[in-house]
């Protein structure tokens, strides 16, 4: 395309200084119109032929045609014209393609990600196989400069991973043995073996490009409201451009007595081929798909993943922003964040025995407390130590350890062995501990607020949303506790999955309509109420498969900041949308009235149609600068 423009421009300005006249002229600068717009001409032919007459690249056939006929019929030898509106369309067209290809590149840099094979360890040897023969379970080798190619946790060695294609965090990510990994990762430093957790096709990798690839099909209103226009515009504009060359000349003939000979019809048919090369549509219809194009790649390119044009325009209009607490503003891991006695006081001299009793107890339970305990002691845990292990379902667990009869567990096992619990103040939840029948204290653990939940909360409301909800199955105190430490306005707590959603049936009852209600989480118990709000959030990268499944929006990284800046995307996104559509309607609008008194003639029609298409397209490629957002 862009070898075909220069060669029209560079001829059409010779032919400027070669004198030639008559049919060897015609024949020149039909050379040079064929040139730069067989293409267009090929197109509405095959429009024509496959009845879908009325669309852009007819009215540039007709209006070009039209304007080499009139000046063979003038005899002005002025072709200029005809080649200048194919000239220029093709240029704006050229933006378009360079547009939409920068746009693509962005979401195809995901593409990049997929890895083409796995590397297995066979009689001593690294065979590479297809990540597809991975079966579940399987222990994989990435070396360094390679993807990981399916999720898993990493058995032994310890490296770097890249992981900006995925979460668009350029810092590296440290991993050691017992960590999680997710596919599309590259690794920047040791040899690490993994073992995988997932099937290829369920991994991380495969699912982000599953979503990508599916985005492009979800139109949003304003982009079917502009095909539908220019299904009923097109054609109008073409019968109002029949109609201005015939009736005022025919109106004269039968009451001015102007006579029947195309003489009459010469300054209308220009008119009319002026009205169509303005009328064109293209500006719209090529500028309003891409500035949603370019702002899913935009946003993509930052680790937010948006599963369609429109779902980019609902984002938009968020008013209320309800979360899960657990995991999504939480780490999801208990901590160990204090140790009483039975008068409720600071044990600091004995912390060491409480904390080691409770986790030498728990060192057999597989339980994120008896973890969290187990991690708070700190120390090697000596099992000899322990016999006579019991648990009791839903109350805690019964033990001898060094000859002493210890209970670790909630206020219903110490009432079972005959200890009264002392009640903690602190919200959390709490691990009571007896030895030897006597009540010794209580260690308080709570779930971690992720380091930006605060930050996150406070760019919501600078975004523009007015209201937040936490829904949790957390009990009252810790809830309401944690909404009072970020900014939540309102908090619901002890609910099952079944009352998050009645709960966001009420939120969105509520809201009456005045923007929409979104909903984030990460959990397999979060995807009936991401599927029912307005807006689904999702944690991608540690969220559960069913939750990203059920979202609209995935953000890859886990990062809450990344809310607010998905909100002001599609915002900015949806402004280009209204900028270029005002621009377009607009300029067009009054060179078409203006077009019919003949005020307007070819060249500033090129303008109202090329130049605003051009205009457009610039405009719309700012929808893919997203990073200072």
């Amino acid at each position: 395309m862009l070898v075909r423009i220069v060669i029209a421009i560079v001829l059409t300005v010779a032919l400027q200084f070669i004198l030639l006249e008559g049919w060897l002229r015609l024949v020149a600068y039909f050379v040079v119109y064929l040139i730069i717009g067989y293409d267009i001409l090929l197109k509405a032919w095959k429009g024509i032929v496959n009845g879908r007459v009325f669309d852009e690249n007819f009215l540039m056939a007709v209006a070009t045609v039209g304007a080499f006929a009139l000046a063979i019929y003038e005899k002005s030898g002025d072709y200029l014209e005809a080649i200048a509106v194919m000239l220029f369309y093709q240029i704006g067209e050229f933006f378009q393609s360079y547009a939409v290809g920068k746009s693509r590149r962005n979401i195809a840099a995901l593409m990049d990600i997929r890895p083409d094979y796995a590397n297995i360890e066979e009689d001593g040897k690294i065979v590479r196989v297809d990540p597809d023969d991975v079966a579940v379970g399987q222990t994989i080798m990435v070396q360094p400069g390679e993807k990981i190619p399916i999720d898993g946790v990493v058995v032994s060695g310890e490296s770097s991973l890249n992981t900006s294609a995925l979460t668009g965090e350029s810092l590296p990510r440290e991993v050691g043995e017992g960590d999680e990994v997710i596919s599309g990762s590259i690794n920047m430093s040791g040899l690490i073996k993994v073992r995988t957790t997932k099937d290829f096709g369920d991994s991380t990798v495969s699912k982000i490009l599953e979503l990508v690839e599916d985005s492009a099909s979800r139109k949003s209103k304003s982009e079917n409201f502009i095909a539908k226009f220019a299904r009923i515009y097109t054609p109008a504009v073409c019968y109002g451009a029949l109609a201005l060359a015939l009736l005022p000349p025919l109106f004269m003939i039968l009451f001015k007595g102007a006579p029947f000979d195309f003489a009459t019809f010469e300054t209308w048919v220009y008119r009319a081929l002026v009205f169509l090369v303005i009328s064109c549509p293209c500006a719209l219809v090529v500028s309003i798909p891409l500035s949603f194009f370019a702002g899913i790649g935009g946003a993509s390119r930052e680790g937010i993943l948006v599963k369609g044009a429109n779902i980019l325009e609902t984002l938009s209009k968020v008013k209320t922003v309800v979360f899960d607490k657990t995991g999504t503003l939480t780490e999801g891991v208990f901590e160990v964040n204090a140790l009483h006695d039975r008068d409720d006081k600071d044990l600091e001299e004995r912390k060491t025995q409480i904390l080691e009793y409770a986790a030498i107890a728990e060192s057999y339970s597989s339980h994120p407390i008896a973890k969290s305990l187990m991690k708070a002691y700190g120390h090697s845990i000596d099992r000899t130590r322990m016999n006579d292990l019991k648990e009791i379902s839903g109350q805690g667990i019964t033990a001898v350890i060094d000859g002493k009869a210890i209970a670790v567990g909630n206020e219903k096992l110490m009432i079972s062995v005959g200890v009264e619990p002392c009640h903690c103040h602190t919200a959390g939840t709490i691990v009571h501990i007896a030895i030897d029948g006597r009540y010794a204290g209580h260690i308080v653990l709570g779930d971690v607020v992720k380091a930006t939940s605060a930050k996150a909360i406070a760019d919501l409301y600078r975004s523009g949303v007015t209201h937040t909800v936490m829904l949790t199955g957390d009990a009252k105190v810790v809830a309401e506790q944690t909404a009072a430490l970020l900014g939540i306005d309102e908090v619901h707590s002890q609910l099952l999955p079944a009352d998050k959603v009645s709960r966001l049936e009420g939120i969105l009852n509520a809201s009456n309509g005045d923007g929409k209600v979104a909903f984030v989480g990460d959990g397999i118990n979060d995807a009936p109420v991401l599927s029912r709000a307005d807006l689904g959030i999702a944690m991608g990268a540690m969220g559960s498969d069913a939750a990203i499944e059920a979202a609209d929006v995935v953000l890859m990284d886990d990062d809450t900041m990344k809310i607010g800046k998905a909100i002001r995307i599609s915002r900015k996104c949806l402004r280009i949308v209204w900028e270029n559509i005002i621009m377009a309607l607009g300029i067009k609008g009054v060179c078409l009235i203006l077009s019919i008194f003949g005020i307007v003639n070819m060249w500033l029609a090129i303008f109202a149609d090329v130049g605003v298409m051009i205009l457009a397209v610039l405009n719309a490629i700012r929808a893919m600068y997203v990073r200072k957002i």
